[in-house]
């Protein structure tokens, strides 16, 4: 009776160790890399990635081949900040915005990224606050997310009868070119998912 009590609570013993060395290393990584809130605007997907984030951390295998070719350097990966989805890449365009280039979707080795036509890309849609845009709130000349737009005026174009008053269209991809080179410092434009509206709507 003893030696079958042993052996079972041996077994036992076995089963509770394999589940935890099991569970430990996910464990730890989520202890070691808590996730962190952040402003979503700031963390854009890249180009071409699959549309439901869960789905694209899933098929990352975090290779970090896209930050590497990528030209203007916009591509960061999540360190500390990320939990699970560590060497995920985003891009916060506050920082560096994408160009449109389209190697990082051409580079990727899994289905994460896929090469699609820039004007197709979805990476969300620009919002302008006009309460805080400089030309809209006739503080001064502007025109610099107008200017800088690799799509041009099928995504961003002036106003009609003011040209220097941003104005965006449905074209625009949310690159967040705009949002880089916005001067003012509270950054009236970011970009938001494609279903919101293009300007910020302020209670009456």
């Amino acid at each position: 009776m003893q030696t079958q009590r042993r052996r079972f609570l041996r077994r036992a013993g076995t089963f509770a160790f394999t589940i935890l060395a099991g569970v430990l290393p996910y464990s730890l990584a989520r202890f070691m890399a808590p996730v962190r809130r952040i402003d979503p605007t700031q963390q854009l997907a890249l180009p071409g990635a699959l549309p439901d984030w869960r789905a694209f951390r899933a098929a990352c295998i975090g290779c970090g081949m896209c930050g590497e070719v990528c030209p203007p350097r916009c591509i960061q990966f999540h360190r500390n900040d990320g939990g699970l989805a560590v060497n995920t890449p985003f891009i916060n365009p506050q920082v560096k915005a994408c160009t449109l280039c389209g190697k990082c979707m051409e580079v990727c080795p899994t289905d994460a990224l896929t090469v699609t036509p820039r004007e197709k890309v979805n990476m969300g849609i620009a919002q302008i606050d006009r309460a805080g845009c400089y030309p809209w709130i006739d503080q001064g000349i502007c025109g610099a997310c107008v200017s800088a737009c690799p799509l041009g005026a099928k995504a961003i174009r002036f106003e009609m009868w003011n040209q220097y008053r941003p104005v965006v269209e449905r074209g625009c991809v949310g690159c967040g070119v705009c949002v880089e080179v916005c001067p003012h410092p509270s950054l009236p434009i970011r970009i938001v998912n494609r279903g919101q509206d293009t300007i910020v709507q302020h209670p009456v």
